[in-house]
């Protein structure tokens, strides 16, 4: 069982999203259930994004984030994909992938305080 917090849809397509993502779970008989917590993040090269947790199989999220991408043709980001290094830091670090559809259109980094409840922000981002 997964989970991550630095996955997000368009702006004003989250409400949308994550209720496709939580019936089509129902529907196919998988353990992944998507929320919105209410934090907007912007990035400069590929607009503003609602994030979203879940749980679940981080495989399933990544397909369905992909679907739901393509059926409804706005931009997502998938993370959760962590830095290989196993240093010990002060700050947590989350790697993600801006796609539409099939189509990586570009990387973020996301950076938040391993200590105290702060939300992620955006430490670097890429075009490609």
């Amino acid at each position: 069982m997964g989970d991550s917090e630095t996955f997000g849809v368009e702006k004003g397509h989250g409400e949308e999203i994550v209720s496709w993502l939580n019936s089509q779970a129902k529907k196919q008989e998988v353990k992944l259930e998507a929320r919105l917590y209410g934090y907007e993040i912007s990035t400069k090269n590929f607009g503003d994004f609602e994030m979203f947790s879940w749980m679940g199989d981080v495989q399933i999220a990544r397909k369905m984030i992909i679907k739901a991408s393509k059926r409804f043709k706005v931009r997502v980001i998938e993370g959760g994909y962590k830095p290989k290094e196993k240093l010990l830091r002060l700050k947590k670090f989350d790697f993600a992938k801006v796609k539409k559809g099939d189509k990586t259109i570009g990387q973020l980094e996301f950076v938040a305080p391993r200590f105290g409840n702060n939300q992620w922000e955006i430490q670097n981002e890429e075009r490609h």
